[in-house]
């Protein structure tokens, strides 16, 4: 890891209750994160990356929703133990989010330069004339074209790339130790996504804050995360070090992600190779791996008994039954 350990991360499991029957969306997830460091979780929709994210913060609507069991362990303290407003003076100033899609995030009423603002006058006590010159500092810091002359405008004024960069601005107002970006740039043409995500990686490291990146995209990974968790089903189908992971994936789904991910050195015509099958229903999980009806590589094994978490190699964990076999 890259500096001392920030969030730790042990048996998290989140359910909701709906028509039919009880889902567990997140299930027994653990990982570890460290101050400086990036951790990447990729999946595709429905395996439980968003709600991670949301249970770390304890923003779960509950009811349909409650998390269930696990520890999240912030700074030493567990914010699953917090009282409301203990976990109000964390979210927005040691831990802020960024929304994948911005203009649900951003009050179409309120000036940005008011939103970005308000975290400093809440969390730092600032008074209004200071928070203000600190948001338009800010809106520099992210690269907005007229920074300042922009704090009177309203989300609808602005173009996406922008507003994904008054998020930032707004996730970084209070110098927080660790940012989680929920697919901050899928709504963005492919140049202004790596515009932001450069930006969001050089921003944090410039703090040491730690990044949790949540997105689908394995190119947006190898690029920026130092270390990627893969869940599926809403468990951890694979961890471990982003460079270790592309090279020798320990897990099915992950060597699926890869295979269907363009790629620079691909012979010209070749054809991208799709996961075959449907992601699964959380609420009819089948008894062994989740993956199995999909996978090339099942066995009666896999049908029946769901495969534990288990090292594979240095800081590298893989679900699978047969990782020794897909390692060679």
């Amino acid at each position: 890891m890259t500096g001392a350990r920030l969030l730790s991360v042990k048996g998290l499991s989140t359910e909701f209750r709906t028509d039919r029957g009880t889902v567990r969306a997140v299930d027994d997830v653990s990982f570890d994160l460290a101050a400086g460091e990036t951790l990447a979780i990729v999946g595709e929709s429905g395996s439980g990356k968003s709600v991670t994210a949301l249970s770390v913060l304890r923003l779960i609507p509950t009811p349909p929703g409650r998390i269930s069991s696990g520890e999240v362990l912030f700074e030493g303290r567990d914010l699953l133990k917090l009282d409301e407003r203990e976990i109000r003076a964390i979210r927005g100033n040691r831990i802020a989010m960024i929304f994948q899609e911005p203009m649900s995030s951003l009050n179409p009423s309120l000036t940005v330069g008011l939103q970005i603002a308000e975290p400093v006058q809440l969390h730092r006590k600032a008074p209004w004339a200071a928070a203000l010159d600190k948001a338009g500092e800010l809106l520099e810091r992210v690269r907005l074209p007229d920074a300042r002359s922009r704090l009177s405008s309203y989300p609808h004024q602005f173009s996406g790339g922008m507003r994904q960069r008054a998020m930032i601005a707004m996730a970084l107002a209070c110098q927080p130790q660790l940012i989680i970006a929920d697919e901050p740039t899928t709504a963005l043409d492919v140049t202004v996504q790596a515009q932001i995500l450069a930006l969001l990686k050089e921003l944090t490291r410039a703090a040491n804050s730690a990044l949790i990146l949540i997105t689908h995209d394995l190119g947006v990974v190898a690029r920026y995360a130092d270390r990627v968790c893969v869940m599926y089903g809403g468990r951890v189908a694979e961890m471990g070090p982003a460079r270790e992971i592309y090279a020798h994936p320990r897990h099915p789904y992950t060597i699926g992600l890869m295979a269907s991910v363009p790629r620079l050195d691909q012979e010209a015509g070749s054809r991208l190779v799709p996961i075959e099958g449907q992601p699964p229903d959380l609420s009819r999980l089948p008894p062994g791996c989740a993956f199995q009806p999909r996978c090339r590589f099942a066995t009666e094994r896999c049908r029946v008994e769901r495969p534990p978490l288990v090292s594979t190699g240095p800081d590298h964990l893989s679900a699978c039954h047969h990782h020794d076999r897909l390692g060679a």
